[in-house]
């Protein structure tokens, strides 16, 4: 079982600490704040070092005083932590101070995750405006897209200024839903709130689950079953691939080659299927459980999915042929969205887009659990950080995942899927952290009396993704955005909790 190092400081030392953090090349995986102890907030701040992991937490004795920001040293900070003073009242020193998610839907002095709920007959106070960076200069224009797009997809508001159709800055806006999840969780049984992980972002099912019940499990000192490990390892993996395959239709779609989203399309509905069949669920939402899996995998259902995924990898290796033989389609995924890796370092971009920009960085191989362990994973990565490359390691990714799928159904051990789990000691806090698709998915998970939820903080590595999406688009046309975008395709709803 992993351990996370703790340490408890004070508002002097919050910021040297995580000074020494940022100079040892550690990454910072997310931050939220809680109620802590007697009421008293507490911000927390969790790392991946070269050795582990490493949770900074930072009591407030007077919630009123700003404590010290650190966006100078990990830039990806600087929305976490207006997310927190949205939702707990808790302010940083750092200079920008505009809602992240409360878009005036509630008082600004009210905190979500502290207070009693608001009266239901509550009028929201209104419109607020707010205050997009401005860029002047001759023949400077913005173009506002969104927040309602037009195809099926969560809000987002993207505020473009160009000269022509070159864009010098984009400036996001996301929160708009504000689903309430995380008081959500507080409303829950420890043991049953894994349904709402599951579904914080329905891409990342599995992950978010794994997470959580990682959390949990890592409060109650469980270890689950080794059959249970596998099959967990062996939903991600499917999970990773029907990503990978929808994605790659849409890119191809979006660079004005529909073949390839119908190939990828008929693909991943094949794979959906042959989950439905081996494993009970297409999406494998309600596959996790605290303790281990709620599913299992018959001889003739692995021989079915095994069937499938050795088909699939081969159908798809054709494909790529296709993808880079084809000059339109090469045209416009190379030299578009680059993020060079000394940015990508500099902004803490992760996951695959970070893996594709010299970031090389991934869970399952530098802080794995069981049973990444005993299942070696080959790194995949890219330095060219364009949409060519993000592209090419989804490629790489997916051929890497139906291999392990492939040695996971050989070597599956048998025995039981499921241990029982207790409730864990109320005031004390778990972590969780697994390698979604998209890149680490975190979970942290403060226990409350008589098996209750004190704070539970789901983190989707879009948090740190979004800022650098702003910079991949400078110096592109505007009719590219929509491919860059979608060479990240970050997640909106793990973005608005």
């Amino acid at each position: 079982m992993r351990e996370w190092r703790t340490r408890t400081v004070s508002p002097a030392e919050w910021r040297g600490a995580a000074r020494d953090l940022a100079e040892s090349g550690a990454r910072l995986a997310a931050l939220w704040a809680s109620g802590g102890e007697r009421g008293m907030p507490t911000v927390h701040a969790a790392f991946f070092t070269g050795t582990g992991a490493l949770l900074l937490s930072l009591p407030l004795e007077d919630p009123a005083t700003p404590y010290p920001g650190l966006e100078e040293l990990f830039p990806c900070a600087a929305r976490m932590q207006r997310a927190a003073a949205d939702l707990s009242g808790v302010r940083a020193s750092d200079p920008d101070t505009r809602p992240w998610l409360r878009h005036n839907a509630w008082p600004a002095a009210y905190r979500p995750l502290l207070d009693p709920p608001l009266p239901a007959a509550a009028d929201p106070p209104g419109i607020e405006a707010y205050e997009f960076v401005r860029v002047e200069g001759e023949g400077v224009h913005e173009i506002p897209v969104g927040p309602v797009h037009a195809g099926i997809i969560e809000p987002g508001h993207f505020r473009f200024s160009v000269v022509g159709e070159k864009v010098l800055r984009l400036e996001e806006r996301l929160g708009y839903v504000h689903k309430g999840i995380e008081r959500r969780f507080t409303e829950l049984p420890i043991l049953e709130a894994h349904r709402l992980a599951a579904r914080v972002s329905g891409d990342s099912a599995v992950a978010f689950a794994w997470a959580y019940c990682q959390a949990l499990e890592n409060l109650t000192d469980v270890a689950p079953p080794a059959r249970a490990a596998w099959l967990r390892a062996l939903c991600l993996e499917l999970e990773r691939v029907a990503n990978h395959l929808g994605d790659l239709g849409a890119l191809g779609n979006d660079a004005g080659f529909a073949f390839g989203l119908a190939q990828f399309s008929r693909l991943k509905e094949w794979l959906l299927r042959a989950c439905a069949e081996a494993l009970g669920e297409r999406y494998l939402m309600n596959a996790i459980v605290p303790g281990g899996v709620r599913l299992d995998l018959t001889n003739a259902g692995a021989q079915r999915l095994h069937a499938c995924v050795t088909s699939i990898a081969g159908e798809v290796a054709r494909l790529r042929v296709v993808y880079d033989e084809h000059a339109g389609v090469r045209d416009r995924f190379t030299g578009a969205g680059t993020v060079t890796p000394r940015l990508a370092a500099r902004l803490g971009l992760t996951g695959l887009a970070g893996r594709a920009s010299g970031q090389a960085f991934d869970l399952r191989v530098d802080w794995p659990c069981a049973p990444y362990t005993e299942l070696p994973v080959t790194k995949i990565g890219s330095r060219a950080g364009d949409v060519a490359a993000r592209v090419a390691v989804r490629f790489d990714e997916l051929a890497e995942s139906a291999r392990l799928i492939e040695r996971i159904i050989a070597g599956i051990p048998s025995g039981s899927r499921l241990e029982a789990v207790g409730l864990p000691p109320p005031g004390s806090l778990g972590m969780g952290a697994i390698e979604g698709w998209r890149g680490p998915v975190l979970v942290a998970l403060e226990a409350g009396p008589a098996g209750t939820i004190r704070r539970c903080h789901p983190h989707d590595p879009s948090w740190q993704n979004w800022p650098v999406l702003e910079h991949a688009i400078i110096d592109n046309i505007v009719p590219d955005f929509p491919l860059i975008n979608k060479s990240f395709n970050l997640s909106y709803s793990g973005h608005d909790l």
